[in-house]
């Protein structure tokens, strides 16, 4: 990933998080080769079984630039010791976005990314044009998270999935403690642990709310809310990245934390 890619995923996610985009009424014109900006408003269509159809592709649904955006009004992230510490001492050539390695749970990389079932619905795939064209797999068949040594550290963990009325609630554990949370280089433990609950409040939009359960790096389980807006002329683009790219390490600074920003309602 060269700065300038970098640079203009940052400016992306500071314009996600700062901007509410409309649901409805006249629509911008897209970017050249992209979908429509937003679904119109309307009712959240559902499936054949009665679920609310979260396929599709999305953008946004989760932390970008600052995990804090994701904060209700007053709250403040309740950091360990160890946790604080961590987040301050990094920088941002170390981010492993800006390095073609994966986000991690729940960090969204400012690109649209889709939802897939397989036919009998007992996997769904969460397909990134971002973070190196990688994907989560979700067990939607009732198994439960593997017990000791066969639960593997991975960057998106082992995530099971079930409804609760119309919510999609997906339990994920099994982390390695590599990934960021976000830009600004917020960190987890392998200990992690993350429930989102993804409801489709309407045709346009779909709330992410999360709870982060990390013992190591924050004193208490804490909770953020994202929503994602429906991109339905959309497809996901092709996207390089590589391992051996040069011009992360000549990035300078402490991991990106002055992004300007507005104050984001909750839920945006």
């Amino acid at each position: 990933m060269s700065i300038t890619r970098l640079f203009a995923a940052a400016v992306a996610a500071a314009v996600l998080a700062a901007v509410s985009l409309p649901l409805s009424g006249s629509q911008a014109p897209a970017p050249a080769g992209r979908g429509a900006r937003n679904a119109p408003a309307g009712p959240a269509p559902r499936t054949a079984d009665g679920h609310p159809d979260l396929h599709g592709v999305w953008l946004g649904g989760g932390p970008t630039s600052d995990i804090e955006d994701g904060l209700a009004a007053g709250e403040a992230i309740p950091y360990s010791p160890l946790g604080k510490k961590t987040r301050d001492s990094r920088m941002a050539k170390d981010d492993p976005e800006a390095n073609c390695l994966p986000a991690g749970v729940p960090r969204i990389a400012p690109y649209p990314w889709r939802v897939l079932t397989t036919p009998n619905g007992s996997h769904m795939y969460f397909l990134f044009e971002g973070n190196i064209h990688s994907y989560r797999q979700i067990f939607m068949d009732g198994r439960r998270h593997p017990d000791g040594d066969a639960l593997n550290p991975t960057w998106y963990g082992h995530s099971v999935g079930r409804w609760e009325g119309d919510t999609l609630v997906i339990d994920t554990v099994g982390f390695n403690d590599r990934s960021w949370f976000d830009f600004v280089g917020n960190p987890h433990s392998d200990r992690l642990h993350v429930v989102e609950r993804y409801t489709r409040k309407d045709a346009a939009t779909m709330v992410n709310e999360i709870t982060i359960d990390d013992p190591v790096m924050y004193a208490r389980p804490w909770k953020v809310s994202f929503t994602a807006r429906a991109r339905p002329d959309e497809e996901l683009m092709e996207y390089i990245c590589q391992e051996n790219e040069k011009d992360s390490s000549r990035l300078q600074g402490p991991a990106i934390r002055d992004i300007p920003k507005r104050p984001v309602p909750r839920g945006q």
